[in-house]
C-alpha cells in the first residue's frame, strides 16, 4: 500500500527559472512522510515517528521540472526496507492528467531511524511500528553510502556555514532539508567566486543529490566548515562533493550530479571546453 498526500505549492518555492528550486523538493518529502506517519502509525506511537525519527541518507533523483500552479502536486510515500533501527522510503512526485497518465517530476528514497533525543542516541523500533511500516511496504534495493571521499581543497571551495536561529528544530538540531539549502550556497560560490561558471547560453540543473548525515549540526555562534569541489566532469555533467565539519569531524556529505542545460533549447549539452579548462587541474582522477 501506498500513502498519497497532496502538497500545495508556494510561489515562494519557485527559483530563477520560474521552476520549483530543488531544495524545496526534500521540503515536500518530508511533509509528505509526517502525513504518512500520523495517519498510519498506531495512536499512541504516532509521535514517535512522525517527530522522533532523524534522517540518515537521502537520495533524491530530479526528473522533471515542476512549476507552479494552485493545484496541489500529487506524492506518494511508501516504505521499501524494515531493520532493526532503521527504514527506508520511497517517494514520487507527480501530477496525473485526466486519462490517467502521470508526469513524474521526481522519486527518491530516505533511510530513517528512531531517536531518543533526550539521550541524543538512536533506538531500535518497537513492535508496534513494525507492524504499521510493514503495511506500507513494497521492498526494492537497499539504499546504501557510497565510500567516503577524501576532501579536496580548492580555491572559492571553502563556504562557512552560519546556522541561522530558524533553520534548527524544537530539539536544536538542524532540520535535515536545510542541509540542502547549505549544500547549495557552497556550490553557487564554488561557481561564482572563481569564475567557474558554464559561460554565456548555458546554466546548470540539478539532476541528482545524495546527502549522509553523520552528526547532527547545531545551532551556535560559530560557523561550521563546509568544503566543496568538482570530484567528475562527464560529457554533458559536472559532480560536486561536499563535506560539513566541525574541525576535524564530518557531520554530513553531499554528492551532486548537474547536468548542463543549452538554455535556447532546454536540452543538455556538452561541458563548455572553459569551463573543463577551468576546473580540471583542481579535478580527482576518475
Amino acid at each position: 500500500m501506498r500513502h498519497l498526500y497532496r502538497c500545495p505549492l508556494r510561489w515562494a518555492d519557485l527559483d530563477l527559472l520560474g521552476h520549483v528550486n530543488n531544495v524545496t523538493y526534500v521540503d515536500y518529502l518530508q511533509e509528505a512522510r509526517v502525513d504518512m506517519f500520523r495517519t498510519h502509525a498506531p495512536d499512541s506511537r504516532a509521535e514517535d515517528l512522525a517527530e522522533g525519527v532523524v534522517v540518515v541518507r537521502h537520495e533524491v533523483t530530479y526528473v522533471s521540472a515542476l512549476t507552479f500552479g494552485f493545484e496541489p502536486v500529487a506524492i506518494e510515500c511508501w516504505v521499501t526496507e524494515i531493520r532493526a533501527a532503521s527504514f527506508t522510503m520511497a517517494y514520487e512526485v507527480f501530477e496525473e492528467d485526466e486519462s490517467g497518465e502521470r508526469t513524474v517530476f521526481l522519486s527518491a528514497r530516505t533511510v530513517l531511524t528512531p531517536y531518543v533525543f533526550a539521550t541524543e542516541r538512536p533506538r531500535r523500533l518497537h513492535e508496534e511500528e513494525r507492524e504499521s511500516l510493514s503495511r506500507l511496504l513494497e521492498p526494492d534495493e537497499p539504499a546504501r553510502p557510497r565510500p567516503a571521499p577524501e576532501v579536496v581543497d580548492v580555491p572559492g571551495g571553502h563556504y562557512p556555514v552560519h546556522v541561522r536561529f530558524s533553520d534548527v528544530d524544537v530539539y536544536g538540531h538542524v532540520n535535515n532539508v536545510k542541509y540542502f539549502e547549505y549544500f547549495q550556497e557552497a556550490r553557487i560560490q564554488l561557481m561564482v567566486s572563481t569564475g567557474r561558471e558554464l559561460g554565456v547560453g548555458y546554466h546548470l540543473v540539478v539532476a541528482q543529490t545524495d546527502v549522509d548525515y553523520r552528526r547532527p549540526i547545531l545551532f551556535r555562534a560559530e560557523p561550521y566548515d563546509c568544503r566543496t569541489w568538482v570530484s567528475h566532469l562527464g560529457s554533458t555533467s559536472v559532480v560536486f562533493e561536499s563535506v560539513v565539519r566541525d574541525g576535524d569531524e564530518v557531520l554530513a556529505r553531499a554528492r551532486v550530479v548537474g547536468v548542463c542545460i543549452d538554455s535556447a533549447t532546454g536540452r543538455p549539452a556538452p561541458v563548455p571546453d572553459g569551463f573543463r579548462e577551468i576546473v580540471a587541474a583542481a579535478t580527482p582522477s576518475s
